[in-house]
């Protein structure tokens, strides 16, 4: 428990407050209108009690003086009620009142219109009265005035009046605030875990400071799929806009691989996507039916690095494929001598070394840069391992381009290469590559006599990576995702249509 109290404390000493003041509210409203009910009704009675008075003949008699007057004046304040009955003379002298100090003094009458024959009520020195005129016999001249009052109650009159009631009232809504105060902390703390407020205070910092610490990127998302949290580095990650929070996942500017993760449409763990060039991994747990939370790691530089394991993998499937050429070349020449075939032998090796030499001369008159020229030459052996022909398309042409540029040559034409043996499957078939240099750009075109691929799933293999049906076929998904990612890193693009096969075709501006 903290050092302000418990949640409990807190909520019945507010409630107490909130009670005591609505109380309070409650006696001011009905004071004030205790009050306006009683000028209401008192002035009524005074009025009619002064009219009463006025109209007797002993009143109106001029002859009649202060002696005269005191008995009907006190007999309508003794049947009445009311607490004082005076009658004055046109010149407002008291001639009639309870009060004997009163007499022969100047009656205060305010702002009554009584001297201009007309009746009158109002307040007076806290009082409600009534003023009436005596006119004479022929009703034109004002000649005596009554005046009837009661003096008003105190502020709090009414409540010291009825002190049972006032404390029934109080003590009714003590109870209610106080149990109403009682259920609203017991459910406030299911609500909350039973944390009191400090420490929801606490645990709201250390997620605060523990989202914007941690490198990973956090997305939250409620049951809609509108984003309720999301740190820096998703921000960043996503390239999200400012007004994020709040907004559907499908109103951002987001490919539909990734709204797929968001919504919960596609599953899995560690699940691979593209970002502006990023390589992205995605886990998404669902919060029972509060939403989901998302968590993304940037894979870009892991992504380098396994391009490059990539090229030391074809380098070495691409020797060890040479070897097992050269072994079996060994071996037949090898036969040949022990069979005496002298001639039979410069053949053999007159025509392997006119077909190999013929491709590393094809190759080396077009392309000029080294590491694409050598990676050409080891997929031919490659492709002669798996029954394929591989071919260069006669216009061909690329001078020495700069490193960056030729590691992207590179690795897009390895997988390009790689995707198209798969698609012929082991069998008999033909592969061509062609690259041409442009005044901005390298164009790279790698076509198969394969089945090719379909197009309704033509784009999906450059969004969806290896989850795509395309991966499903020796991996091909993730090498398209790979070449889609080394072309947009660099601005440029890759497409594929249908031409008797499949026909890809990367662009990679210089």
């Amino acid at each position: 428990m903290g050092v302000r109290g418990s949640l409990a404390r807190q909520l019945l000493a507010w409630q107490l407050v909130v009670v005591t003041c609505l109380l309070c509210a409650v006696g001011v409203l009905a004071v004030v209108q205790a009050g306006s009910n009683f000028r209401t009704t008192e002035g009524r009675r005074a009025l009619s009690v002064a009219e009463s008075v006025a109209a007797q003949g002993v009143v109106v008699d001029l002859e009649n003086g202060p002696f005269e007057l005191n008995a009907p004046a006190a007999t309508a304040r003794s049947f009445s009620g009311v607490d004082f009955v005076v009658i004055a003379g046109a010149d407002r002298h008291v001639l009639a009142s309870p009060d004997p100090g009163q007499l022969k003094t100047t009656l205060d009458i305010g702002e009554s219109t009584v001297l201009s024959g007309r009746s009158w009520v109002g307040e007076i020195d806290g009082s409600i009265v009534a003023h009436v005129p005596v006119l004479d016999e022929k009703g034109g001249k004002v000649i005596r005035m009554v005046a009837v009052g009661s003096k008003s109650p105190g502020f709090f009159a009414g409540v010291l009046d009825s002190p049972d009631n006032a404390l029934r009232v109080l003590g009714v809504a003590l109870v209610i605030g106080v149990s109403g105060s009682l259920l609203l902390a017991r459910r406030v703390k299911n609500q909350t875990l039973g944390l009191e407020p400090h420490e929801i205070t606490a645990l709201v910092e250390n997620r605060e400071a523990l989202l914007h610490g941690i490198k990973e990127g956090v997305v939250g998302l409620d049951p809609q799929h509108r984003i309720t949290l999301v740190n820096d580095q998703a921000r960043e990650l996503l390239a999200l806009p400012g007004d994020a929070v709040g907004r559907s996942v499908e109103d951002l500017d987001l490919n539909e691989r990734i709204r797929d993760l968001l919504t919960g449409r596609a599953t899995g763990a560690d699940q691979i996507v593209l970002r502006q060039g990023k390589v992205l991994t995605l886990n998404r747990m669902p919060i029972a039916v509060r939403g989901a939370v998302v968590t993304l790691r940037d894979r870009t530089d892991l992504m380098t690095l396994r391009d490059e394991l990539d090229a030391s993998r074809h380098a070495t499937d691409t020797l060890r494929a040479q070897a097992h050429e050269f072994s079996n070349r060994l071996h037949t020449i090898s036969g040949l001598l022990e069979l005496g075939e002298y001639e039979e032998v410069r053949g053999y090796v007159s025509r392997i070394s006119s077909a190999q030499g013929e491709w590393r001369a094809e190759v080396g008159s077009r392309i000029g840069d080294p590491a694409v020229a050598a990676l050409l030459i080891a997929k031919a052996s490659l492709a002669a391992e798996r029954g394929a022909g591989l071919r260069m398309a006669p216009d061909s042409e690329l001078d020495r381009v700069e490193d960056a540029l030729s590691t992207d040559l590179v690795t897009v034409l390895g997988n390009l290469v790689d995707n198209a043996l798969d698609a012929l499957g082991g069998e008999r078939g033909w592969i061509e590559v062609g690259v041409w240099q442009e005044e901005d750009e390298v164009r790279v075109e790698v076509r198969d006599s394969g089945p090719g691929v379909a197009p309704e799933i033509a784009e999906e293999v450059f969004e969806h990576g290896f989850t795509t049906k395309a991966a499903a076929h020796g991996q091909r998904g993730l090498g398209l995702a790979l070449i889609r990612q080394a072309c947009v890193r660099r601005g440029g693009s890759v497409e594929v249509h249908n031409d008797d096969g499949a026909v890809f075709t990367a662009r990679l501006p210089r």
